[in-house]
């Protein structure tokens, strides 16, 4: 095949890069979508148990985690949240808000995705799909690729391959390892929003109850999450634990309120010791958790009495054990189940209004790819709108 000429060429037909790639082609840019799926959007697809939750309408700076928190303002505050919720009720895309400003769609995530794909037809993109890159080098002031679809040649080229989430989906390092060969830094990468792993015993006796779920308050690095939290055959999963997970560092011991949002518990035993006092401890906790995490969490910490056995002291100690469960994880799933990536390409070495390599003019990073990782509940979408428009405007 003949060199093929375009303006922009964007590795990566996710969610930024299909983003980038309508709005750089509606500027009357020739674009084109490469990526080496057999399908554009596939992360997309799977997102949000299949409904994707295409974005949180209070997103915020307060919602990312970067070695460069100032990063993300610029382009979170030129295209908002409310602009892209503006083009789904363009397309007429039916939504519901399951919490407040959590946006998902109503019976699938298919239509987000059609929307992305009708834009880069209206814009005249062309996407490239099963088309892997073997090489990228410098020709004159523009990029040359070494594709499976032949050599192509173009004058800015945009990497949005994302991160090293669900490898099963086709995610690599290719991002990282293009902007190491053009001298751009990249920070350490691990696992984000990510079910733990437990110690061999914990795992072993909390395993029969795999399935349930309860509200919980979690606490690690300074950080906070009231949601709810899932007992899984391998460890614990669900809201909360995905969110302070991002935060958790190897060999840190997470503190899990069991009851949150309940003032002065000790008091409240002491008011069940004084209505109930042959009643077993086991019987107030089924009241409040589902029963066999009572029975099991009261037979671990030795709870088998009644509560006229309890001291003052005692009843101290229970409170203080159920509002700060402590709970070493033995580590992560890792990237297998992640559902992004911590860290990538240095945010340092880019500008935030251009999203192009400071010192490599032509060369830019959008969306997972680079340090900028939200928090669970549609942020790390409205991340891909905003960093991919705002570089479809400058590409």
């Amino acid at each position: 095949m003949s060199v093929a000429d375009h303006d922009v060429i964007v590795i990566g037909a996710g969610a930024a890069g299909l983003m980038c790639a309508a709005t750089a082609g509606y500027r009357g840019r020739r674009v084109r979508v490469i990526d080496h799926a057999p399908q554009a959007g596939r992360k997309i697809l799977m997102s949000g148990g299949g409904r994707c939750n295409f974005t949180h309408m209070n997103t915020s700076p307060a919602h990312f985690l970067s070695d460069n928190p100032g990063f993300c303002i610029s382009a979170l505050k030129r295209f908002t949240a409310q602009d892209f919720f503006e083009l789904v009720e363009r397309h007429g895309i039916d939504w519901v808000e399951k919490s407040p400003g959590q946006l998902f769609c109503v019976d699938s995530s298919r239509p987000i995705l059609d929307m992305l794909l009708t834009e880069c037809e209206w814009a005249g993109v062309d996407i490239s799909l099963k088309t892997s890159v073997a090489g990228v080098e410098r020709q004159g002031e523009g990029f040359r690729l070494h594709t499976s679809a032949g050599p192509m040649r173009c004058a800015s080229l945009v990497v949005a391959s994302g991160g090293l989430s669900i490898p099963t989906m086709g995610a690599t390092g290719f991002g990282y390892d293009l902007a190491r060969q053009f001298g751009l830094p990249v920070l350490p990468t691990r696992a984000g929003l990510v079910p733990f792993t437990l110690q061999p015993a914990l795992k072993e006796s909390l395993s029969p109850l795999s399935g349930l779920s309860l509200p919980v308050s979690v606490a690690c690095g300074g950080q906070r999450f009231t949601e709810p939290m899932l007992i899984t055959h391998r460890g614990l999963s669900g809201p909360a634990m995905l969110q302070i997970s991002s935060y958790w560092q190897p060999g840190e011991t997470l503190a899990i309120d069991l009851l949150p949002g309940s003032e002065d518990l000790a008091e409240q035993l002491a008011v069940q010791r004084q209505a109930h006092p042959s009643a077993r401890l086991e019987t107030f906790f089924s009241g409040v958790w589902p029963r066999r995490f009572a029975q099991w969490f009261c037979e671990a910490q030795g709870w088998t009495h009644d509560w006229q056995q309890c001291s003052q002291a005692t009843l101290a100690s229970i409170a203080q054990t159920v509002s700060g469960w402590q709970v070493k994880p033995g580590g992560t799933e890792g990237y297998r189940t992640a559902e992004v990536t911590l860290g990538g390409v240095d945010t340092r070495a880019i500008s935030s209004r251009t999203f192009e390599a400071r010192d490599v003019p032509g060369l830019y990073f959008i969306g997972e790819v680079l340090d900028v990782t939200g928090q669970l509940g549609g942020h790390n979408f409205q991340w891909a709108w905003s960093s991919g428009w705002c570089a479809g405007q400058f590409v």
